[in-house]
């Protein structure tokens, strides 16, 4: 689990409240969670939570912070087995459908974040911005062709919106049919 902003090591409480407040914001919304229903629901007082995380804003990019950590994870995990480039960059669209029918089935939660925060100089930008970089970046690596990649990143978060809010269940599927008949039959890259 990541740090507090002051990189403070989480003590069970903050957890806790991390944990709680992610399933908060991601299933109703940020701006409809307030401190005191966190504190409530993760069993401690508003103090605590205001003396780990320090404000509300704090905690939201924690959240995001946490969730963009598994959510790396879990894509690294998927793929590393791969063998393959190609094959590599076709299996994320495998590992999205995996993630969407488990982990996010009210979109992106980046996405939703900047949605609900729309001013660009609010901070949940600048990290939904890097998490999508890392995506491209994953791509860039595996295709060593930035066109190619930034093409894949389109398919991969049209594919979160397909399912997420058309309700097109095989999205993922999609997404990987058109990656593949977009990526050449052998690729240079030899990614992350």
């Amino acid at each position: 689990m990541p740090a507090t902003a002051g990189e403070r090591p989480l003590t069970p409480a903050a957890r806790r409240v991390l944990q709680v407040a992610g399933e908060l914001f991601y299933e109703r919304g940020i701006g409809s969670v307030g401190m005191e229903l966190v504190a409530a629901e993760a069993g401690v007082t508003k103090k605590t939570v205001y003396d780990r995380f320090g404000s509300k804003e704090a905690l939201v990019l924690a959240y995001l912070r946490a969730r963009d950590e598994r959510w790396r994870a879990f894509l690294t995990r998927w793929i590393d087995p791969v063998p393959g480039p190609r094959d590599r960059a076709l299996a994320t669209f495998d590992a999205l459908g995996e993630w969407l029918s488990t982990e996010c089935g009210r979109g992106c939660s980046m996405v939703n974040a900047c949605a609900e925060l729309p001013d660009p100089r609010h901070p949940v930008h600048a990290v939904a911005a890097e998490q999508k970089a890392w995506v491209r970046d994953l791509y860039a690596g595996l295709v060593a062709d930035g066109t190619l990649a930034d093409q894949l990143l389109m398919l991969h978060e049209g594919a979160v919106v397909a399912f997420s809010v058309a309700g097109v269940r095989d999205a993922t599927a999609k997404a990987r049919a058109a990656a593949d008949a977009l990526l050449p039959g052998k690729v240079s890259g030899g990614g992350p």
